[in-house]
């Protein structure tokens, strides 16, 4: 794994504040990138820790739903640092688990509007900014269920199915301009929505477990070590993937 080799490239991971968004801004941060952390509640301990620790990070409010906040958001990353090699899209939040007839217009909206259209938003300005540079990679965060189906969540579930097909076109759309779109797809990770999800329904874990052919949950780092890895050099020639990282869920 790269830890040396970016420095000077700049990272935005959205989402940021804790669980995977947090593991995939530490890794940015370790591998030498000037890291900007945004969250809509603005991450400003989880940044300080790692300026602390010696790397260069900053924290960053942002409700990736507002297309003008993230428009404001990319322009100021530019303003401050002169550009954007590496874009991590991956706020999001959690329908309430109920049959899909059972949830409201208003859940259903909230979760499209972020999971899907903040994606969207942080995407379009990302992508304008890598066109002007020459270059770039963004990696979205869709998910085991964006390949697959979970009783409960059928609007979350439908955005993750949108984001891959999001993903697979702007890879198409870009890939001769120099900018590499793909998406990671994790799995049952330990992360704080995870553990909500598992205190809404205490036999959840157990059932997870027994059908992860792994025979285990992930660890928040693991995705982030796949991130890593697609934003990097060594992936240059990955493009429009939606990568599993799921502990062999998906295809057993």
């Amino acid at each position: 794994m790269e830890t040396t080799v970016a420095n000077g490239k700049v990272a935005l991971v959205t989402g940021s504040a804790m669980g995977i968004g947090l593991a995939c801004a530490e890794a940015f941060a370790k591998a030498g990138y000037i890291t900007v952390l945004a969250d809509i509640k603005e991450p400003t301990v989880q940044a300080a820790k790692l300026v602390e620790e010696g790397y260069q990070a900053v924290a960053y409010r942002c409700d990736v739903s507002d297309t003008q906040a993230v428009e404001k958001m990319i322009a100021w990353i530019v303003a401050t640092y002169g550009r954007l090699d590496a874009a991590r899209n991956n706020a999001g939040i959690q329908t309430p688990q109920r049959p899909m007839a059972e949830i409201t217009d208003e859940e259903f909206d909230r979760t499209v509007a972020v999971d899907l259209k903040g994606v969207w938003n942080c995407m379009r300005y990302e992508i304008r900014q890598m066109l002007a540079q020459g270059g770039g990679a963004i990696v979205n965060t869709s998910s085991q269920g964006g390949v697959t189906g979970f009783p409960g969540q059928a609007a979350y579930i439908a955005c993750k199915h949108a984001v891959i097909g999001l993903t697979r076109t702007a890879a198409i759309d870009y890939a001769a301009k120099g900018i590499r779109i793909n998406a990671v797809c994790p799995g049952a990770i330990c992360t704080p929505m995870a553990e909500e999800l598992m205190r809404r329904n205490p036999s959840l874990k157990t059932e997870l477990v027994r059908d992860i052919p792994a025979g285990r949950l992930g660890n928040p780092e693991e995705i982030a070590n796949a991130v890593l890895w697609l934003c990097s050099s060594q992936a240059s020639f990955v493009d429009g993937h939606a990568l599993l990282v799921d502990g062999a869920f998906s295809i057993h």
